[in-house]
């Protein structure tokens, strides 16, 4: 038994397209004698008829999955041996579940959210959460997005209040500040970077989350996301939009927060890298 839990995101877009490097980063980390614990999934894109389970469960992992038709779609993956002996199927290792955020209507697959029971530590809140995109601030979509966060925040309070040791991780859609963001004066007021998105965030700060990857002094121009156009990956012209943000009680816990930008640089990947933290278990 490891003395500390690794928790991860990953935008996948696409799991069918991309479950073959889903299992080779969870192989080759485990190669590395650091695996992966719990990986939150965003932008699945699949039904969940269509949830690679099999493949997974046979790989060593138990699954909780909320899928969607060709857009959305989120999930929590556990690595069966990192769990408590009590945590033996899916309704033992995924406690109180929670699809789509409560009281707020929504047909879009964007949270999924689970108690969890790694062995050795106390139980974790987990919640795997995509953020809408917006498009554009002068679109309808921006104003979903702000109504869905606005809906998030009222939400993640009660979480809170509930579970001392929460894990907020996915996709946001927001670089919270200019050292997130490749060209900052290329993309001033643009959806992604604009004023009303950061306020949000740092809402989120304020209800006593924290941003684990500013927890570390870290390398300059480190992010997330690159777009496939215009030799985005290879230019470094990113944005950090991809976080793990953690209560209190969690962020006393976290040793290291980091992208691990390798899964960007195989055959036919995600515009996303993995984001991961250790938590320590004592």
């Amino acid at each position: 038994m490891t003395d500390s839990v690794r928790i991860a995101a990953w935008n996948v877009n696409s799991l069918k397209v991309r479950l073959p490097q889903v299992l080779r980063w969870l192989q080759d980390q485990e190669k590395k004698q650091q695996p992966i614990d719990a990986l939150c999934l965003q932008e699945l894109k699949l039904t969940d008829d269509k949830y690679p389970h099999k493949e997974l469960e046979d790989a060593g992992y138990l699954n909780l999955a909320a899928g969607q038709k060709t857009y959305n779609g989120v999930a929590i993956i556990l690595r069966k041996a990192a769990l408590a002996p009590i945590a033996t199927d899916v309704e033992t290792a995924f406690l109180k579940p929670i699809r789509n955020i409560p009281n707020h209507a929504d047909d879009q697959q964007r949270i999924l959210a689970a108690t969890v029971c790694f062995a050795g530590t106390q139980p974790m809140r987990l919640i795997s959460a995509y953020f809408p995109n917006g498009q554009s601030p002068d679109s309808d979509k921006f104003q979903y997005k702000l109504s869905w966060l606005t809906a998030l925040q009222t939400w993640l309070a009660e979480e809170l209040q509930q579970n001392s040791r929460l894990a907020l991780l996915g996709d946001f859609n927001i670089a919270p500040a200019d050292e997130d963001v490749h060209d900052p004066k290329a993309w001033v007021g643009q959806n992604l970077v604009s004023p009303p998105e950061r306020e949000v965030f740092q809402e989120l700060i304020q209800l006593g989350l924290n941003d684990s990857f500013r927890m570390f002094e870290q390398a300059p121009k480190t992010f997330s996301w690159w777009d496939y156009r215009m030799m985005g990956f290879r230019r470094n012209a990113g944005m950090r939009i991809d976080h793990i943000l953690l209560s209190a009680a969690l962020k006393e816990k976290c040793s290291t927060s980091i992208v691990d930008k390798e899964p960007r640089t195989w055959e036919q990947p995600s515009d996303h890298a993995p984001v991961i933290a250790t938590i320590k278990k004592s």
